[in-house]
């Protein structure tokens, strides 16, 4: 008697174990379990790992715990009913059964929820052998049917899984963005002075599509107009503001050093759109609206008004390239490495290269990568020819 008593208890609480532990993990973003294995936590990457399946978890945990609990009910009952009359033998096995039920299910997955992390990390050995056996007893129940794909099926299941890589390594890469990464530049900023009329301001928006604009006084920005501001005064002459200072919102700075993640986080609190991006010296440096932001994570946001703008397009000796593009889709497309830590974009690795302001025509090389100028705006490169050839060192 003592023997099953002591073997129910043990069984209930493996089972409450792997319970909380099942729990715990369906609540860990696959993303924090990858950050956390690289910093050396242990677990993580185990977890991280069985998070690849994310959907198998739960129904093979759920058959470990359901067979662990069987057996530690019928162990305590067939111990403590021993002897005993039928009717308090029944009792007793519904109490027993009640007592397994609460301590091996809604206890272990409220424990679960309350620090999954922790829980997770230090259950990924248990947890791992619990949804191999789960898995595989599924596996024997299922049906033919039921384990047999579709190729049509099997390539979604593949497409779905590719799209939550992909995310996931941009979550990865956002957590280490700064803001002058993805920031609009100054050059490249639409802007209108504090003076202009309204009329000048309905012609630039307009023209340009945008529905805030940064305001300047002297060359610096001072605020920012946001044109639905205007919607209320359209036809009504009385109340129309006479120039743009006149319906001027304040606007907020931000370093450029900040993380793009760190700023999303504000500015859905703060409920901003767009704020300004200044330098070590306090210069505007650029701006980065909310979409920039988001961007950043799921890919390129167009809406109907949006024009279709190719950075890099092939040609026949390469690729004519826009200087804004990043370092890093440029490497994706020659499939080569491109030193990224100190230049963002393509124009700044040119200058990088050059260490001067450059001139229309000339060629810079970077082992076996030749950069051409092809169109400067000013002093700032904007379009260059791309090329692979054998190095040449760098002129």
């Amino acid at each position: 008697m003592t023997v099953a008593i002591i073997l129910s208890v043990a069984l209930l609480a493996l089972a409450a174990w792997i319970r909380a532990a099942g729990t715990a993990v369906t609540r860990v973003p696959r993303a924090d379990a990858l950050r956390d294995a690289s910093d050396g936590v242990k677990g993580a990457q185990r977890v991280a790992d069985l998070l690849d399946d994310r959907e198998s978890i739960t129904p093979a945990v759920g058959v470990v715990v359901s067979g662990l609990l069987i057996i530690a009910v019928v162990l305590a009952v067939t111990a403590f009913t021993s002897g005993m009359e039928f009717g308090s033998a029944i009792v007793t096995g519904l109490l027993v059964g009640a007592v397994m039920f609460v301590f091996g299910d809604p206890l272990p997955r409220s424990l679960g929820r309350w620090n999954p992390h922790a829980i997770a990390y230090r259950s990924a050995g248990v947890l791992g052998i619990a949804t191999a056996v789960g898995g595989l007893a599924n596996d024997l129940l299922a049906s033919e049917e039921e384990i047999e794909e579709t190729p049509e099926e099997s390539q979604e299941q593949d497409d779905v899984e590719e799209q939550e890589r992909e995310l996931i390594d941009s979550v990865l890469e956002f957590s280490e963005t700064v803001v002058r990464e993805v920031m609009t530049p100054r050059p490249d900023m639409v802007t209108i002075a504090a003076d202009a009329s309204i009329d000048d301001l309905i012609s630039v928006a307009t023209e340009e599509g945008y529905s805030r604009i940064p305001v300047t006084t002297n060359g610096d920005v001072v605020g920012i107009v946001v044109v639905k501001d205007l919607l209320s005064t359209i036809g009504d002459t009385d109340r129309r503001p006479e120039s743009v200072s006149d319906v001027m919102r304040p606007v907020e700075f931000v370093p450029e050093t900040k993380y793009a993640s760190s700023l999303l986080s504000e500015m859905r609190e703060q409920h901003q759109h767009q704020v300004m991006v200044v330098d070590e010296y306090g210069d505007v440096v650029g701006l980065v609206t909310i979409e920039d932001l988001i961007e950043e994570l799921v890919g390129e946001i167009s809406d109907e008004t949006d024009l279709v703008e190719n950075l890099i397009v092939p040609r026949e000796d390469g690729w004519e390239v826009d200087a804004r593009t990043p370092v890093d889709e440029l490497e994706k497309v020659l499939g080569v490495d491109l030193p990224d830590e100190e230049w963002d974009t393509v124009g700044g690795l040119v200058l990088g290269l050059a260490e001067r302001v450059p001139e229309v025509g000339e060629v810079f090389h970077l082992d076996t990568v030749a950069f051409r100028v092809e169109r400067m705006q000013g002093r700032r490169v904007a379009v260059v020819g791309v090329s692979v050839e054998p190095a040449v060192g760098v002129q």
